[in-house]
């Protein structure tokens, strides 16, 4: 666990979202998988777990040979404030990296009113290159791929 984290966690509230570690959770060797995917939920860990197609989604593509999906949520008020002023990305749980270090980051979204979490979840991100909705930067030769699951949006 990031040190960082160790010193933010007694200072929110519902530290166990943010550390990972339950029953089920899917661990792989980064080594020994070929793709990485951040499977964001752009809600809190509560919403996010209960969310059945999310759940479905994280084991089929925990299925896939050379695949490792983790997950990701939005902090909650206080845990962004936190995460903000210690100057850390948002990160998965399986692992603890931050989604940068990610080939794919994926978004479940259920409905329109995700969308200003979404950016809140890419501006925390810190360093993916993205400028706003609709331009990206030079990300210094990585490249990731930004994903949307929905049943309620369409591009």
């Amino acid at each position: 666990m990031d040190k960082r984290l160790e010193r933010i966690l007694p200072r929110v509230q519902k530290p166990a979202r943010y550390v990972g570690g339950e029953y089920n959770a899917i661990l792989k060797d980064k080594a020994a998988v070929d793709t990485r995917i951040a499977f964001c939920f752009p809600d809190t860990y509560e919403i996010g777990m209960s969310n059945l197609g999310m759940r479905i989604l994280y084991g089929v593509m925990n299925n896939i040979p050379g695949v490792w999906c983790e997950r990701v949520f939005a902090p909650w008020g206080d845990m962004e404030a936190e995460l903000r002023q210690a100057e850390m990305p948002l990160f998965a749980l399986e692992s603890g990296d931050p989604i940068t270090d990610y080939d794919i980051v994926a978004f479940s979204v259920g409905y329109e009113m995700a969308f200003p979490a979404i950016l809140n979840m890419l501006d925390l991100a810190q360093d993916l290159g993205i400028q706003g909705p609709t331009g990206y930067t030079d990300t210094g030769g990585s490249h990731i791929a930004i994903f949307r699951y929905s049943e309620s949006v369409f591009f």
